[in-house]
């Protein structure tokens, strides 16, 4: 059954000018969605992907080390797709108060996205639901700190909004007013809770995702928080036990695409091409990590098996290999912590290191000198080129 636009379009005055403003129907869509058999393919070969990268978790040796940089990586996309020019090493560098190479409200933003992630994982593992609530926390999270801290951090917006153009009247999007931003936010919430029916958690996010967007109930940061809430409500329901994926890498890569189905959901109701696409996305994402676990495995090992043929230094120097797993840009005394050894013995296995080719010293100083463990970064880099 054709469906036409996903809401109703309202005039308002804002700015001093007339426009008009876009309020979504409730979820979930109607008339119902049309899953055809090449649809449902590819919702099944997404679902096969993550569950592929869901045992992954289960394989690896320290989940947590993989952990730490997909929750960066997926950060640093995020923050890209916005116009952030921050990259991984920024970030690591940031985190170890080190200078990073582009401006510091840059990496703070990219920070903030890992800080958000995280409480909203630790409020779920609580028992909390995804809620309107929790994503109001979220958006605390987000906008704590640097650019957007002015931006009402965790309140819905009290003003109007435009996606596009430099005023609402040339705007590619106009969400609602915003007296009707909390209504549209209670019915997302009883969507997510499976009010009024219960659907599939892909669709579900699919669909959640556009919804969010769509309304754009904050001042700033929609696009991130929108984002993060596909992974957490996949590990919510128990489609993943930890939050690998990072979606924002197909977002990024097929970044006209990705608006413009956003744009045509609302404009003509084309559900089904945005949920291929972001099935696509998921399938591409669970793949590539999947890919990417595997390669950081077999470099950490080849690396392991030469530390262990150089004699009697190897039990130090294992030490201090596994602390980089853990920080791949790190500093002697933070490998020193980690690691339970003297600066003397850290600062001798760096050398050996370097030697090796495993580390490269990144800061060029006599102090406070920098190690990036080298393949380990460039394997986790790739995709995220500006």
């Amino acid at each position: 059954m054709k469906r036409s636009r996903t809401g109703q379009y309202v005039t308002i005055s804002t700015v001093g000018e007339k426009v008009k403003a876009f309020i979504p129907d409730a979820m979930p869509p109607s008339p119902p969605l049309e899953i055809s058999p090449n649809l449902q393919e590819s919702i099944d070969r997404a679902l096969l992907a993550l569950g592929r990268l869901d045992s992954i978790s289960i394989l690896l040796p320290d989940t947590s080390l993989f952990l730490y940089m997909y929750i960066r990586k997926e950060a640093v996309l995020s923050s890209q797709i916005e116009g952030t020019q921050s990259s991984l090493s920024d970030l690591l560098l940031f985190e170890m108060d080190a200078a990073p190479g582009v401006p510091l409200d840059d990496v703070q933003e990219v920070s903030n996205y890992v800080a958000a992630i995280n409480h909203g994982l630790k409020r779920i593992r609580e028992g909390f639901p995804i809620s309107v609530r929790l994503i109001k926390e979220i958006h605390n999270v987000l906008l704590s700190k640097g650019r957007g801290s002015n931006k009402e951090p965790g309140q819905f917006r009290k003003s109007q909004n435009w996606l596009g153009g430099t005023r609402p009247g040339n705007a590619v999007f106009v969400p609602p007013p915003p007296g009707e931003v909390n209504q549209c936010m209670s019915d997302l919430e009883k969507f997510i809770h499976n009010k009024p029916q219960k659907i599939s958690t892909l669709i579900k996010s699919a669909l959640l995702h556009v919804q969010f967007e769509s309304i754009h109930p904050f001042l700033d940061g929609n696009g991130r928080v929108g984002r993060l809430l596909i992974t957490l409500l996949l590990c919510a329901e128990g489609i993943l036990k930890e939050p690998m994926l990072y979606p924002s890498l197909y977002f990024k890569t097929n970044r006209e695409q990705y608006y413009t189905l956003l744009q045509t959901v609302r404009t003509q109701g084309d559900w089904e091409r945005w949920i291929e696409f972001f099935a696509n996305a998921v399938r591409e994402t669970a793949e590539s990590a999947v890919k990417t676990a595997n390669q950081l495995r077999e470099v950490a090992e080849k690396d392991r098996k030469e530390i262990q043929s150089i004699g009697r230094a190897a039990g130090s120097a294992l030490r201090v290999h596994q602390a980089l797993l853990q920080k791949p840009v790190i500093s002697i005394p933070i490998a020193c912590k980690l690691s339970g050894l003297w600066t003397t013995s850290v600062t001798m296995v760096m050398k050996q290191f370097e030697k090796l080719g495993i580390v490269k010293e990144i800061t060029g100083g006599r102090r406070n000198r920098l190690y990036s463990y080298i393949n380990y970064m460039k394997i986790l880099n790739k995709g995220m080129e500006q």
